[in-house]
């Protein structure tokens, strides 16, 4: 792109995304097609700076074809979600009377603009349609730096200027005006773009209070009960803790009891109302529940109860504090959530992709302590917990060759990702960068690190490659992104079609140090290309629109000369990697929109379900909605577990809903490379991806459906349908059988493996994942071993059992019948004398 070479296309030349306001766009003027609206605005009595009051349309329009032939200059259409919105001027400070007052530097570009005037003024517009403006010109290789000339008395722009980087030098005098001499360049304005996040914010980290000011009692309380009853629902389930009923326990269907939980040293006894479903969910009414001490009503607090239960709990003396802590964090992010600024499930059905993505109330819905996020400050909370929806601008860094590696899927070399990512003139800038500290770039990888986790571990814990130039630190980026619920994926908002970007990052969430390994990050995009071709060929699973997004490329650092020394789990191995994952919005057609799965168990904080919002505003009735959901979702996981012993780890936030008037029409997988396995130690694997081969038991193979969607996902979505929505029980999982007995109908060439993983069977192993983080919360499983440390407790009644196939049930007593036969006859046999 060059500024002054104007395209005959009415196709904007550069967009960017300011989340919460729109998209922003540039395209050359056109006359005299635009000539009207541009005389209006310019002429308009606030546009008096512009210098054109009282113009003619045709002196405006010879000023602009004027401006249009020169080989100088370019004037540009700004558009705001596709509207004319502002004017912009970009011209060579060599050919205008401003370069007579400074030395002008190769590079130098000048600009002028006018945003034009709104019915309703939007907070913020302003300062992204500058930042737009800006973000275009650096896109271009041959501006350096951006010069302007603002009149002393504009007294709007000035503060607007600083904001996006812009240094004021000096006054001079133009013939028409006093005017300030400004200037800006790419790394002054990336590091304005980045002033924009919480975390360098005065205003917040100057004012200690504000950090913890949602912690308001009504909210704290509010979350105090939201939490034990998840606790007590998610500890009985788990077998951890036992309610008494208080009278008999219901007999008619989806009817609630009184129940009694009494803590094991005397006195301490918690009541509250329930209804008791399948795969033993405890549906407990949140307004039911209270806390007795001796009798008397006491406060409900999150905290306490797990001192109170720490024995049935079973958390050792070393480890309950850190679990207090982990608990003490899940509230402090829950008040956030309950706040009533958020919006709410109605406000949330038409919501786009992001929006919904940092909306959740809920981490995930089995663990308790699902948002520990220790590492993290107050401050560090508002700036990059994905509930903040804040912007963040990512740390660069250049990291030496002969300590790193690129790896990527087929035909993505490194420079073509890098140009993709940042554009062929930051990464010449940073380049640049590398070359004014005498190094050569040609030795160097660049990557893109989570501001935190420079800030606090690699500066420090990697100084002395810092001192060495083995690493070193470009500085901010000029894109903003948003934290996903996967705390360390980053969306990027102003490019959506440039991909997530992972990031290791050192803090404890949820029973994992959320680091990154350099050796895992080596084979991953070779993994994900297997995955995808092995997806993507598969008529089946093209037949449901399934499909993943790859982690298309990966970068890993290592410390050769320490790391061998530390043991295998250690966070201090996976400090230093990130990789790049598609966009999801290359899926995205005109007509439809993309949700995160963790929507569909989504309760605001008035306890209204989004789930049977969504599908009353597709109009569907709700067993037709489920049952495309289900074709959706749940059958390709059927496939790739019965045509390739593939499973995945299919919870809400690693799956993206692709949904067409509210009707979910594609599921996309993602987090593929450490959350797949090939269950399958035999199963021909190139030597690269070779890891992906697990051995696991045969009788908990089946486990990663009856756990991983059942027990983990569609428990709850039953539970909110029954409640809020207009289904019963019974019918939710009938409508679940109907698409596994579809499924096996269209492929009778796995009926062995049907009989041998059999989803009909009566019941199945009750796996535990809160046993399992209070076992360990800091390395819950052995991902290369995911079966070695699985918790059990007993075992779930099927839910789907009762709706086994006629046929097969028939089959099923017929071998029974045989069975009893054959057994009738050893007995005989053993009774005749020989």
């Amino acid at each position: 792109m060059t500024l002054f070479q104007p395209t005959p296309t009415t196709k904007p030349l550069y967009s960017r995304h300011a989340q919460g306001l729109g998209t922003f766009s540039l395209r050359p003027l056109h006359l005299p097609e635009d000539l009207a609206l541009i005389h209006e605005w310019v002429t308009a009595p606030r546009a008096h700076f512009w210098g054109m009051q009282g113009h003619s349309l045709e002196r405006v329009q010879a000023f602009y074809r004027e401006l249009q032939e020169s080989e100088h200059a370019q004037g540009y259409l700004g558009l705001f979600d596709g509207r004319p919105a502002f004017l912009v001027e970009c011209y060579d400070p060599r050919h205008d009377p401003i370069g007579h007052h400074y030395d002008v530097a190769e590079g130098d570009r000048g600009m002028h603009f006018l945003v034009a005037p709104a019915e309703t003024p939007l907070p913020g517009f302003s300062t992204q349609v500058i930042t737009a403006i800006l973000a275009f010109m650096f896109e271009d290789v041959g501006t350096q730096r951006v010069v302007v000339e603002p009149d002393v008395t504009n007294r709007q722009i000035h503060p607007l200027n600083r904001r996006v980087g812009f240094v004021y030098d000096r006054e001079v005098e133009l013939e028409e005006k006093t005017a300030h001499l400004a200037f800006c360049d790419r790394q002054s304005f990336a590091a304005a773009v980045s002033r924009q996040s919480p975390r360098l914010d005065p205003a917040l980290s100057s004012d200690p209070a504000r950090a913890a000011g949602h912690l308001r009692p009504e909210l704290w309380a509010r979350a105090n009960r939201w939490l034990i009853r998840k606790a007590i629902a998610e500890f009985s389930h788990e077998r951890l803790l036992e309610p008494e009923a208080v009278n008999a326990d219901p007999t008619g269907d989806d009817e609630a009891a009184d129940y009694r939980l009494s803590a094991p040293e005397g006195g301490i006894e918690y009541r509250f109302r329930a209804r008791r479903r399948a795969l033993d969910h405890w549906a407990i009414e949140l307004d039911s529940l209270e806390k007795r001490v001796d009798g008397v009503p006491a406060e409900l607090d999150a905290q306490q109860f797990i001192l109170e239960f720490r024995v049935p709990l079973g958390i050792g003396e070393a480890m309950l504090p850190l679990y207090l802590e982990e608990v003490a964090s899940t509230l402090f992010g829950g008040a956030y959530k309950l706040d009533g600024t958020r919006p709410d499930a109605e406000g949330l059905v038409d919501a786009d992709f992001q929006t919904l993505e940092a909306a959740m109330t809920e981490g995930h819905p089995v663990f308790v302590a699902n948002n520990g996020r220790m590492g993290f400050d107050a401050v560090d909370y508002h700036a990059y917990a994905p509930e903040a929806a804040a912007p963040i601008t990512l740390v660069w860094l250049a990291v030496h060759r002969e300590d790193a590696h690129y790896s990527a899927i087929e035909g993505l070399d490194y420079e073509a990702l890098l140009r993709d990512e940042l554009g062929e003139a930051t990464l010449g800038d940073f380049h640049r960068r590398l070359e004014a500290r005498g190094l050569d770039p040609a030795d160097y990888l660049l990557m893109p690190a989570h501001p935190w986790q420079w800030f606090h571990k690699l500066a420090i814990t990697f100084a002395g490659e810092v001192a060495r130039h083995r690493i070193v630190c470009l500085g901010y980026g000029s894109d903003q992104y948003r934290a996903q619920q996967s705390i360390r994926t980053w969306f990027n908002t102003s490019q959506p079609s440039r991909r997530y970007v992972k990031t290791a990052l050192s803090i404890l969430n949820m029973g994992f140090m959320r680091g990154l390994s350099p050796s895992y990050m080596r084979a991953t995009p070779a993994i994900n290309d297997w995955i995808k071709r092995l997806v993507d060929g598969d008529p089946e699973l093209r037949a449901q629109g399934f499909t993943v997004l790859r982690e298309e490329a990966a970068i890993g650092v290592r410390r050769d000369a320490v790391e061998p020394a530390f043991d295998t789990y250690s966070a201090y191995k996976k400090m230093l990697a990130c990789l790049w994952r598609e966009s999801p919005v290359h899926y995205q057609q005109n007509g439809q929109r993309l949700m995160t799965m963790a929507a569909l168990l989504h309760v605001d904080g008035d306890e209204r379900a989004l789930l049977p919002r969504l599908i009353a505003r597709s109009g569907l009735a709700t067993e037709d909605w489920l049952s495309r959901y289900l074709r959706a979702y749940f059958r390709p996981l059927l496939h790739c577990f019965f045509a390739y012993d593939l499973v995945f780890m299919p919870h809400g936030e690693n799956l993206i809903l692709q949904l067409e008037d509210g009707v979910p029409v594609r599921a996309i997988m993602k987090d593929i490379a450490e959350e797949i396995g090939i269950m399958n130690v035999e199963a021909e694997l190139p030597e690269a991806i070779a890891r992906i081969a697990v051995d696991v038991p045969e009788p908990l193979k089946v486990l990663s459906i009856f756990t991983d969607v059942f027990d983990c996902f569609l428990r709850f979505m039953s539970s909110i349908l029954v409640e809020q929505g207009d289904i019963t029980e019974s019918r939710f999982w009938a409508l679940v059988a109907d698409c596994v007995i579809d499924y096996q109908r269209d492929h009778p060439e796995f009926a062995d493996k049907f009989a041998r993983h059999d989803l009909f069977a009566p019941e199945f192993t009750r796996s535990c994942l809160n046993r399992l983080q209070l076992n360990n919360h800091q390395q819950m499983i052995d991902l290369a071993d995911p079966a070695k440390n699985l918790q059990f407790a007993g075992t779930l009644d099927n839910p789907i059992a009762d709706y086994r196939p006629a046929a097969a049930a028939r089959e099923e007593d017929r071998e029974e019948d045989r069975e009893e036969n054959r057994e009738r006859a050893r007995e005989e046999t053993e009774a005749t004398p020989s």
